[in-house]
């Protein structure tokens, strides 16, 4: 059947706000006025504040009584906080995924990895596109990497912890340098699942993630604000 107009709609809300905020267009600590964005995305303001209370659920936005919402701000220890327990929840799923994974499992991550190589050799030209394409293929090796894991509780747990507009601003402030990293490090831990290698795999999961959280924390030295670069 389909969906009801309002749940289309405050649907709608939910995605090209959260798009905005991932990507950087709503700053860090900008205020999001029911009433501009209703008008920016032709909505009405009821699905707007809908997504608003959404997206404060998932911690990208703040809403505070008697000030509105705001795109929440980063401080360098939210960053830390939040990679030390990434680290340990996708390197126990890395884990898992090495002693539980399927063939079909590899054919996803193994797609994630061509998509992301693909985006660094012969990807968009544009960065915004380009950050768009190696954060849409990270994703799908880090869901697979989790999917295999078989382990529906920590799956629900890194859907919460994994904070996508930190992950989009660590692509987007990536040198190419890292980038290649990253795709390395992408193949090694793909490689030590499918060795059914736990420790190797597991490890090399927290190395990367830790990787991220090391260039985020970097960004935010030369613009604690936590916007993304020009």
């Amino acid at each position: 059947m389909p969906e009801p107009s309002s749940r289309a709609s405050a649907r709608s809300a939910y995605q090209q706000i959260r798009t905005a905020i991932v990507e950087g267009r709503y700053e860090p600590g900008a205020r999001l006025v029911e009433q501009r964005i209703a008008e920016e995305f032709s909505l009405s303001r009821t699905p707007v504040r809908e997504a608003l209370r959404t997206l404060d659920a998932e911690g990208l936005v703040r809403i505070e009584p008697h000030r509105g919402a705001t795109v929440r701000t980063v401080e360098a220890e939210d960053v830390a906080d939040l990679y030390a327990l990434r680290a340990r929840l996708e390197g126990y799923a890395a884990e898992l995924a090495a002693e539980r994974h399927t063939a079909e499992d590899l054919g996803v991550v193994d797609a994630g990895i061509a998509a992301f190589g693909a985006a660094l050799t012969a990807g968009p030209t544009d960065p915004l596109e380009r950050t768009r394409a190696l954060d849409a293929a990270n994703a799908e090796i880090h869901l697979g990497i989790a999917a295999a894991a078989r382990h529906r509780p920590l799956q629900q747990l890194l859907l919460r912890t994994v904070d996508a507009a930190l992950v989009f601003r660590s692509f987007r402030g990536f040198s190419p340098e890292q980038s290649r990293q990253s795709h390395e490090f992408h193949r090694l831990i793909r490689d030590a699942v499918a060795a059914r290698e736990p420790a190797r795999a597991g490890a090399l999961m927290a190395e990367h993630i830790l990787q991220g959280r090391d260039a985020l924390l970097a960004g935010l030295r030369t613009d604690p604000r936590g916007r993304p670069p020009a």
